[in-house]
């Protein structure tokens, strides 16, 4: 299929399905009716009981028993796929050997192998693929990497991003069931490893360490990187502290500094030596994730099945840098496999 071959055949709202009803996708359908031109048309559950109440919360029309009926529902442009991560894989390739376009949330496999699978599929079906780094699309990252492309702070030297929760510990909650992906680093670490990928690349070299809870689930840990232009960046992770999730770019000629919650950032302050610090405010409605839903209509609309903000090789490295630092420290899962 051609880039230019749109990805779908009508110039109506784009048609929204959804796989999972969990917290995530109750965010998602909140914040659908801001994005550009979309509507929620179907959603597939592992019990017609979750999809009627799921359907009824967000009046949606289809609502399906298992997520098989998404997979053949052939009224669906796009489905997001918002079950626990472990399913992310064998979902999503059943939904893109259908033809279905994939917007997957992150992570969006257990490992590097999976998340090449899925690409692979992606590819060969001539369907869009993207992980739902939704960060990446909010109005103040947008003018962040507008700062960094064009040298406002000149080539970053130093990245820190700090990222976490305080959960008490439940062997059955998913943080710290191995059966459910359970992982500080998977759930909260994506988010601070993605900005490291985003601003410096694939690293060359990495150490991190962590500490393992009862369930062998890693619950603390910190991640250190060198990349390629002699930038280095530290990731710390946790899901038992309060932390107060700060990230901060230093480069050369100036500093970005996100203060609180820096994974749905709204505001960030730009500090240049011999000028007064600069307050950017970028609020918006909802949560924030009509953005990403906008940029996967563009890419649709546009025959696009490759967002270059999040491509697919800023997935395989993302996957690399967690894959690499879950081994070193002993975690292991029931979906490993090289």
């Amino acid at each position: 299929m051609s880039e230019n071959t749109p990805l779908v055949s009508h110039d109506g709202p784009i048609r929204w399905g959804i796989v999972g009803t969990g917290n995530i996708a109750k965010i998602f359908a909140r914040d659908l009716p801001l994005a550009r031109s979309a509507e929620l048309v179907a959603v597939g559950s592992r019990s017609q009981e979750k999809a009627d109440a799921f359907g009824d919360m967000f009046n949606i029309p289809r609502r399906y028993d298992s997520y098989e009926g998404i997979v053949n529902d052939p009224d669906i442009d796009v489905v997001y796929v918002a079950t626990p991560h472990p399913w992310h894989h064998d979902i999503t390739i059943q939904l893109l050997n259908a033809g279905k376009n994939v917007l997957c949330e992150k992570p969006m496999a257990m490992n590097v192998a999976e998340t090449r699978e899925m690409i692979e599929a992606a590819r060969a079906n001539g369907c869009f693929l993207m992980e739902a780094i939704w960060t990446r699309f909010r109005p103040a990252m947008v003018k962040v990497r507008e700062f960094l492309n064009d040298g406002t702070i000149g080539e970053v030297q130093y990245l820190t991003a700090t990222m976490g929760w305080n959960n008490p510990f439940d062997a059955d909650f998913r943080l710290f069931n191995k059966d459910l992906g359970g992982s500080a680093l998977l759930d909260a670490g994506i988010y601070a490893v993605q900005m490291v990928q985003m601003v410096l690349g694939k690293p060359v070299e990495m150490v991190s360490v962590a500490t393992l809870g009862e369930s062998g689930v890693d619950e603390n840990c910190m991640i250190t990187t060198r990349h390629a232009n002699g930038g280095v960046a530290n990731a710390g992770i946790t899901v038992r502290a309060s932390s107060r999730n700060l990230c901060m770019i230093a480069g050369s000629n100036g500093t970005i500094v996100m203060d609180h919650d820096w994974h749905r950032p709204s505001t960030f302050t730009l500090f240049r030596a011999g000028q007064e610090p600069e307050f950017f405010d970028c609020s918006h409605e909802g949560i924030g994730y009509q953005f990403e839903m906008n940029e996967v209509e563009d890419c649709l609309r546009g025959g696009i099945i490759e967002h270059p903000v999040i491509s697919w090789s800023d997935s395989l490295e993302i996957a690399q840098i967690m894959q690499d630092a879950l081994r070193s420290w002993g975690v292991t899962f029931p979906y490993d496999r090289d």
